[in-house]
């Protein structure tokens, strides 16, 4: 019988995915709202299956999420003979926003060829009206900045914009778009910024626009009152003079409907910085001199920033570091804005995820971090923000921030909830197995994993949490 109940819980486990394995932390609550991970694909949790997987890779740089699904971005990964040539093809990973599982990959096409320029998808996102986009890096010596949009059905990518990049010809890495870029339901704004990697940097930030009802991959405007790009003048801290390396910027949306998609708003994250809020005539707004130190990046080489709501309460989320310096392992904080003007200065930890770590390999300086989030209404009414985070070389993690996030009807300490997020279900199985195994630590869950309290845990703790799953 014993056997029987460990075949099923190793089935069970593989119906469920190797990377089907939450982080095991517990995380306090905040006046109401909780965070729980949903599942965690990485060099810790998930170690052997994650580095086996083809985006364990420095060349899958960014990812986001989308309506169910998240996408992964690699460059010059499928080797593809056309003619006499072989080329190398780039791919978009897919998996379930839900439970982790891995879906079909969209290897990407252009004009029916495999598309296979160098870093050509060093970015990839989304606009809001779900359609998903990518774009190259490109040099300083490449004029224009080609930004696609992806046929999810058949991979193949239709050019959308060829943005020139007028007399500052520098290096750039990562986009941000808001609106809808085939602006057929809304204007669209894209930006991006220089990057270098010599002292002091580029002051360059690029913005190009286009309105409602046009169209036509070279017909965008400069979003700078017509012009292309603005070279910035302040900085933070004010010893700064351009933006250095892998620059991130992002958009915050507008309050009216006249104004939600120009991004007159938007942060700038670069090497060796905190965050900094700047508006498009370039003017610094706010920066974290103010703020606590306990919410100052413990590492300022990561790049990344979200903002979102969930029941009328404002957050940020950033990361917290790159690597193993100062003990980060390519975590995000995520802070609560606690006053009405949104400042920066009024930051306010509530949590960092994980609470351990994703990893701590170097990802050859690729700096992003990219964090994004979804909204949806539960059953009863509240909101419930999907937060996904993702590190290039290092894993990916799913959490929800919401009121009834550990279930209906959370119960922490429910004989068989390992996790303690008050429900029993294939995760606590998954943990119990791990720690079995030898794949995880049962220290980590305070002495829950050890069910009936003989002072280990083994198969038969195993089999006593799959009956709780299982209703027997």
């Amino acid at each position: 019988m014993k056997k029987f109940l460990l075949t099923a819980a190793i089935a069970l486990t593989a119906m469920s995915q190797a990377w089907a394995v939450t982080d095991g932390q517990t995380y306090a609550e905040f006046d109401g709202l909780k965070i729980a991970n949903q599942w965690i694909f990485d060099r810790v949790h998930t170690t052997k299956d994650y580095m086996a997987n083809d985006i364990c890779n420095t060349r899958a740089r960014t990812a986001v999420m989308d309506d169910g699904v998240i996408y992964v971005g690699r460059s010059e990964e499928k080797m593809c003979i056309v003619g006499n040539d072989t080329v190398m093809q780039s791919v978009l990973h897919r998996f379930s926003v839900k439970d982790g599982s891995q879906m079909a990959d969209l290897p990407l096409t252009l004009n029916g060829a495999p598309y296979s320029r160098f870093l050509g998808v060093a970015s990839v996102g989304k606009d809001n009206f779900h359609h998903i986009w990518v774009a190259p890096m490109t040099s300083n010596a490449q004029a224009m900045v080609p930004i696609y949009m992806v046929d999810t059905e058949s991979g193949e990518l239709t050019l959308m914009g060829n943005l020139s990049k007028g007399e500052a010809i520098e290096r750039t890495d990562y986009l941000d778009v808001v609106g809808d870029i085939t602006c057929e339901q809304a204007k669209c704004t894209i930006m991006t910024v220089a990057g270098s990697g010599s002292d002091p940097g580029s002051p360059s930030v690029y913005c190009w626009t286009m309105e409602q009802g046009e169209s036509g991959a070279d017909n965008w405007e400069g979003g700078f009152e017509g012009d292309v790009f603005v070279d910035f003048t302040e900085y933070y801290p004010e010893t700064c003079t351009g933006f250095s390396l892998a620059p991130v910027v992002k958009m915050l949306l507008g309050e009216d409907e006249e104004t939600r998609y120009d991004g007159e708003l938007f942060y700038i994250d670069c090497f060796g910085r905190d965050p900094v809020l700047y508006s498009k005539d370039g003017s610094l707004i706010d920066t974290f001199e103010n703020a606590p130190d306990e919410v100052k990046q413990r590492d300022k080489n990561a790049n990344g920033t979200c903002e979102f709501s969930v029941d009328g309460r404002h957050f940020l989320a950033y990361p917290k570091g790159q690597y193993d310096k100062d003990g980060n392992g390519c975590q995000a904080y995520i802070c609560e804005f606690t006053d009405e003007e949104l400042t920066l200065g009024s930051l306010d930890m509530r949590w960092q995820v994980p609470a351990d770590s994703l990893g701590k390999v170097s990802d050859t300086g690729l700096r992003i971090h990219c964090i994004n989030t979804e909204t949806e209404i539960d059953e009863k009414g509240n909101e419930v923000v999907t937060l996904f985070t993702f590190k290039a070389y290092n894993g990916m993690a799913v959490y929800k921030i919401g009121k009834n996030v550990g279930g209906d009807t959370p119960e922490p300490g429910l004989p068989g909830d390992i996790n303690n997020d008050g429900v029993v279900d294939i995760t606590d199985v998954n943990i119990v197995l791990n720690i079995v195994l030898g794949k995880d630590d049962a220290a980590k869950y305070q002495g829950r994993a050890d069910t009936d309290g003989n002072g280990e845990v083994d198969i038969t703790d195993v089999n006593f949490v799959l009956n709780k799953v299982l209703g027997k």
